[in-house]
């Protein structure tokens, strides 16, 4: 396997916010983004760990796969680890990076090999608005006297009120198509990028690993020139095992660009279908002879408690209960609801799509009940809908069948249309303002604009949905809309030529920014290399948009 570096080894720099957005990060957040930061600190330890002599970390704990902050609120936080040993988890904060004032210490899990010695502790009454460092520490469970040296991150709660504003990243589909973790390109330095532009969070939008797709030592690229991948042994077959599945989500840890964005961005994350197998359903039987797992729901039982093992999602969300789900509202601050949505747990199979009836849709019918009662519920400015795949493009899966929502007859809906028309009239009906759709999925970026004027089912209000990606993974050609639901692109971008590498096609990524004076959402398509390639403004308190 790939030799990591010590965990104390601190950050590189990140970009500096380009100008216009808010304020320079204040110096302690300026010195982590140098990577500045002392990383051999004393890290203040309960009895009798404080009393532990130097020479008693021989053979300690070591945390060399990073650190992730996720579902970040006002006052909440998950912060998550990864031990190379039975341990103890161990999360000190502190408004300061230098620990010197205002630390609290938080007691985690046990970690150890039923969860793949990964942990997350849950960070409670944290102040709004604040940026937080965080520093991990593991504990030998035998001999408190061995620690491991700490581990380093920050990240910011999300404001009591509007004046702060909210600005946020998304994407999707990382190592797809055999395009792995390139060391002659200094891994994915997107994540480099993004973590320069120092948004709040970053929302993962699905395909988050390709298990799926095994990665090889090269790869051929369109002008015959080599990619070169770092390999291991669990990415050099599609998964099958727990152990596989687990893997792959190691892989991308791999990656010290990935792991530096970590440290310093918290997400919000959602799974598709590469978690588990290219455009899978519940109850599928594979006729793929990669495979000697034939049930998709074996599979797919692996991959979530995986996802949930590596994500800093709650306990009980993907593992340690059945029916942990994966849909939620992630609130931040009344600027924004963020409502998080799993196209694939609950969908019917894939098929034609064209029955006059579907009560079970690609939502399900407890998730889209869930979804109406939700988005009534919401006082936000604007409700963000993360779908995992996007509404009106459409997705074939085969010469007949259908993998999302639109089938590419434009006249009244049929199948999982059907309950997509339900949720957008509920919408228009109840007057639900500020509802904005993001995904990611097909490989490129575009923005379409859904008009009841131009639509076969017009009892809807008008509403944006931008896509964006992939974010080190294949790019492909765009897919046509289907007209029932009326879009019609304003804005794409998508080569020509099917499964560039991110070489020749750079990475796609979005940026969502909330005004705190004005209210006004703007979302920027933005590309790897500091381009921003369509710029949409919308204003709040509208139904749709």
């Amino acid at each position: 396997m790939p030799s990591l570096p010590h965990p104390s080894a601190a950050p590189n720099a990140g970009q500096q916010p380009a100008p216009g957005r808010r304020p320079e990060p204040g110096p302690a957040r300026r010195a982590l983004l140098r990577g500045s930061l002392a990383a051999t600190a004393a890290l203040t330890l309960p009895a009798p760990l404080a009393a532990a002599p130097a020479f008693a970390l021989a053979g300690r704990p070591e945390a060399r796969w990073g650190v992730q902050a996720g579902e970040v609120t006002a006052h909440t936080a998950l912060v998550w680890a990864r031990s190379d040993r039975p341990a103890r988890m161990l999360v000190e904060t502190s408004p300061t990076e230098t620990f010197r004032h205002g630390r609290r210490l938080w007691y985690g899990p046990l970690l150890g090999p039923g969860t793949d010695f990964t942990g997350t502790t849950a960070l409670h009454g944290l102040p709004a608005g604040t940026q937080v460092h965080y520093r991990v520490l593991l504990a030998d469970p035998d001999d408190p006297r061995r620690a491991s040296r700490p581990v380093h991150g920050t990240f910011r709660t999300a404001p009591a009120g509007r004046r702060s504003g909210v600005r946020f990243l998304w994407s999707g589909d990382l190592a797809g198509q055999g395009w792995g973790i390139n060391p002659d390109r200094g891994g994915h330095t997107v994540f480099d990028e993004m973590r320069g532009l120092d948004p709040d969070f970053f929302l993962f939008s699905g395909d988050t690993v390709y298990a799926d797709g095994p990665i090889q030592a090269t790869a051929t690229q369109q002008d015959g020139t080599l990619w070169r991948n770092v390999t291991t042994e669990e990415k050099s077959k599609v998964a099958e095992t727990l152990a596989e599945f687990r893997g792959n989500f190691r892989y991308n840890l791999l990656d010290e660009p990935y792991r530096r964005f970590q440290a310093q961005v918290p997400t919000v994350v959602q799974w598709d279908d590469h978690e588990v197998r290219n455009n899978w359903y519940p109850g599928q039987l594979l006729d793929d002879p990669r495979y000697t797992v034939k049930d998709v729901d074996v599979l797919a039982a692996r991959a979530r408690r995986a996802f949930g093992e590596y994500v800093p999602l709650a306990p009980g969300r993907t593992r340690g209960r059945p029916g942990g789900r994966i849909h939620r509202v992630v609130p931040h601050g009344p600027l924004l609801d963020l409502f998080v949505l799993d196209m694939r747990t609950y969908r019917n199979a894939n098929s034609p799509d064209r029955q006059d009836s579907d009560p079970v849709g690609i939502l399900g019918a407890e998730q889209l009940a869930w979804l109406k009662r939700e988005l009534s519920r919401s006082r936000a400015v604007w409700k963000v809908i993360a779908a995992d795949m996007p509404l009106g493009i459409v997705v074939p899966d085969g010469a007949a069948d259908f993998e999302a929502v639109a089938q590419g007859d434009p006249g009244a809906p049929l199948g999982r249309e059907l309950q997509i028309a339900e949720l957008l009239r509920h919408i228009k009906h109840q007057r639900i303002t500020g509802t904005v759709w993001l995904t990611a999925d097909v490989h490129y970026t575009s923005a379409q604009y859904y008009a009841p004027e131009r639509a076969a089912f017009s009892d809807f209000a008008p509403f944006w949905e931008f896509v964006s990606g992939p974010i080190g993974a294949g790019a492909f050609p765009a897919s046509r809309l289907d007209g029932t639901f009326g879009p019609e692109f304003a804005f794409l971008s998508a080569p020509a030529t099917p499964n560039l590498s991110p070489a020749e096609q750079p990475p796609n990524y979005g940026e969502v920014e909330i005004d705190g004076d004005s209210g006004e959402l703007t979302v920027r398509l933005r590309r790897e290399g500091g381009r921003v390639l369509f710029t949409k403004v919308l204003q709040p308190g509208r139904v749709g948009q």
